[in-house]
């Protein structure tokens, strides 16, 4: 095989659990002909963006911008249709991002309904981000969230969408006869609770749920043909921050890192292939207060070290999926959804909802100072703490903005408010809300980041009015659009930093409640959902692209794109790392959706297999600017430890910017090594 072509089948890790893969799950032929009520269809889409000199998304550090690539980011679609009535269908899309924004929904759908028609719509499309913080931003179309990126980024917001439509189409056209299973389990180990002052607020209750003040509720959603799986989605709340503010490679982080590991190192899945043979997704839940560092401090727990954190964290999750797959449980029941739209700066909520008695109401969005602050394992300026009364001088400031104006006071207070974001149209204010069925399950997405009691009561609300369990309801958190985060009114009132981010003031979750109340019934009852104020996209405000793009490459004096300037060893042992670095070029030209910046090769009879690229957990990619137009590209590889042995390379590819605007693609090849 040349240089060309697809990556090696990888067999299964361990024989057991291949056997558990397979076998565990599967009911007999006949019964697993009574449960195919479904068509199911899986997908996935490169949607890296790019990697170079774009800032990052979710620490929102300035300097914090993308110099390369440890592993891919995708999107993985799943379709689920009733057999009999094939129109009535969902698209649950899970992507390794920080957030979706509405802009990018708008345009996947476009995307979509030029090539399926109205198969999909904003009522049937569920969109969920990982809300990695490893990642390119600058692809919202609000200016608050583009802020740290210098402006919008066409080049990753471009990527997202044709990478997220992509999936949906490849779901799409993968559907087929299937049968769906539902588990639920625990995980510890991998959370732990950085805001347990304003967790201590919330009633006993409602604690009592959350031993240890971590929510470890896992749920695991099965897709199976003929007996075996073939996909499944994991919904369990940690933030995926093992990776630290200091890393500038795009990464999945701890949820990219389950869902490569179940997909390539333990089901064999070659990324190029059209069929990936298993799809698995890890997606959030109620995580504004769950980290994954567990030691309360950036890119600690439980190592020092934070790209093995990443690996852990990641293994956790999928170890604790995986056993769920046995215990799946046929889900039967129809394919059913709601979706409407809410203006979040003036929801009237009735007292049913607001826990005093009373009517209260909501307002434009504020920011305080303790989200300037920061979280306990991310912490911001020195000069600014988390918790009120801790800033005496926004707090003065407030103080008088609360003296002038009663009504803000309800509906703000005790919040000192740093910056006014709602009026000066900085974040979007008219946000969906949405309620997908798939059979027993029912999801709600909302588009913000809400706390595990906070989730606890939206769940407990929209089962009372579906008539069903609480363990039935599953939040799913960054989904359709981003405003930020979502905490109980008392965990509100201690005003930590996710407090300081429920930007829409005090009555922010019981307006939730009140809202997926009212579109629960309507499934409830079989009734269409009211649209809600029309999405309002911000097309002009947010799009100012402030960074340019590139204007010119050069090679190297004397050389050309492609030249090795550091060659590697004459071999290696396992576990070593073999590093070589090239004269590149800038990859913003062309990102290489669906392709790769890099190959590792190893000799077979007649040419050379590709063992891995830059999507593999072994492999990173680093770019660097060498003067004005020049720039380098180093490759390193980590000896797998059940690499074969034998002679491997190591191959470059890139896209070189000609002057005149041209761009021509480049490669370079490494000398041999050997691996014993």
């Amino acid at each position: 095989m040349d240089g060309q072509g697809a990556l090696g089948r990888r067999p299964l890790l361990k024989a057991g659990l291949a056997t558990l893969l397979t076998t565990a799950s599967a009911a007999p032929a006949r019964a697993e002909r009574r449960h195919e009520r479904y068509l199911l269809g899986r997908g996935i889409g490169d949607v890296t963006g790019q990697p170079a000199e774009n800032g990052m998304m979710g620490y929102a550090r300035i300097g914090q911008r993308t110099t390369g690539i440890h592993q891919r980011q995708r999107a993985r679609a799943f379709v689920v249709a009733e057999h009999d009535r094939p129109d009535r269908r969902v698209a649950v899309v899970v992507v390794d991002a920080g957030m979706i924004f509405g802009c990018v929904r708008e345009a996947v759908l476009a995307r979509l309904a030029e090539r399926l028609g109205d198969r999909y719509t904003e009522r049937n499309l569920l969109l969920a981000a990982t809300h990695t913080h490893a990642a390119p931003g600058g692809f919202s179309c609000h200016t608050l969230y583009n802020v740290t990126t210098i402006g919008f980024q066409p080049g990753t917001f471009e990527a997202l969408v044709t990478g997220t439509a992509e999936a949906v189409e490849r779901a799409d056209a993968d559907l087929a006869p299937g049968r769906l299973g539902l588990a639920r389990g625990e995980l510890t180990g991998a959370s732990v609770n950085r805001s347990r002052e304003a967790f201590e607020r919330n009633p006993a209750e409602e604690k009592r749920h959350f031993p240890g003040a971590v929510d470890p509720s896992t749920v695991l959603l099965t897709f199976e043909r003929g007996g075996h799986p073939v996909g499944a989605i994991n919904w369990f709340p940690t933030h995926a921050t093992s990776l630290s503010p200091d890393n500038t490679l795009v990464s999945g982080d701890n949820k990219g890192y389950a869902a490569y590991h179940w997909e390539r190192e333990v089901s064999g899945v070659d990324y190029r292939e059209p069929d990936p043979g298993f799809v698995a997704a890890f997606a959030q839940s109620n995580a504004a207060d769950m980290s994954p560092n567990l030691e309360l401090r950036p890119g600690t727990g439980p190592t020092d070290d934070e790209f093995a954190n990443t690996r852990i964290i990641g293994t956790r999750q999928y170890a604790a999926a995986a056993r769920l797959v046995s215990s799946a449980r046929p889900v039967t029941g129809g394919i059913d959804h709601r979706m409407s739209r809410v203006d979040m700066s003036g929801v009237a909520v009735a007292p049913e909802f607001t826990g005093d008695g009373r009517k209260h109401t909501t307002c434009a969005a504020a920011l305080g100072a303790s989200f300037a602050a920061g979280a306990e394992d991310g912490p911001g300026p020195s000069f600014l703490d988390e918790g009120a009364g801790n800033n005496p001088f926004f707090g003065t400031i407030s103080e008088a903005l609360y003296r002038a104006s009663p009504e803000l006071r309800e509906r703000q207070a005790p919040k000192e408010i740093l910056l006014p974001v709602g009026p000066l149209g900085w974040v979007p204010r008219v946000l969906p809300i949405q309620l997908v069925r798939i059979g027993e399950l029912h999801l709600v997405a909302l588009p913000q980041e809400v706390s595990v009691v906070g989730g606890l009561r939206l769940r407990r609300t929209v089962a009372e009015r579906l008539g069903t369990a609480p363990e039935n309801v599953v939040v799913a958190g960054y989904a359709n659009d981003y405003a930020g985060y979502l905490t109980t009114p008392e965990e509100y009132d201690r005003q930590a930093y996710e407090g300081g981010h429920t930007m829409f003031g005090r009555w922010s979750l019981p307006a939730y409640q009140q809202e997926f109340a009212r579109i629960a019934s309507d499934l409830a009852a079989g009734a269409e959902s009211a649209d809600g104020p029309s999405a309002e996209l911000n097309p002009g405000g947010g799009r100012v692209r402030l960074q340019p793009g590139v204007v010119v490459d050069a090679p190297p004096p004397g050389g050309d794109f492609g030249d090795v300037l550091e060659p590697p060893g004459r071999g290696y042992a396992r576990g070593e790392r073999a590093r070589v670095v090239f004269a590149s070029a800038h990859p913003n030209n062309d990102r290489r959706g669906g392709d790769s910046f890099l190959l590792v090769q190893r000799r077979v009879p007649g040419g050379w297999s590709t063992v891995a690229d830059d999507g593999d957990w072994s492999t990173e990619y680093h770019w660097a600017r060498k003067g004005l137009a020049a720039s380098t590209a180093t490759v390193a590889w980590t000896v797998p430890s059940g690499a074969e042995s034998g002679e491997y390379r190591i191959v470059h590819r890139g896209d070189a910017k000609e002057p005149g605007g041209r761009v021509r693609s480049f490669s370079g090849t490494s000398d041999s090594f050997r691996v014993e």
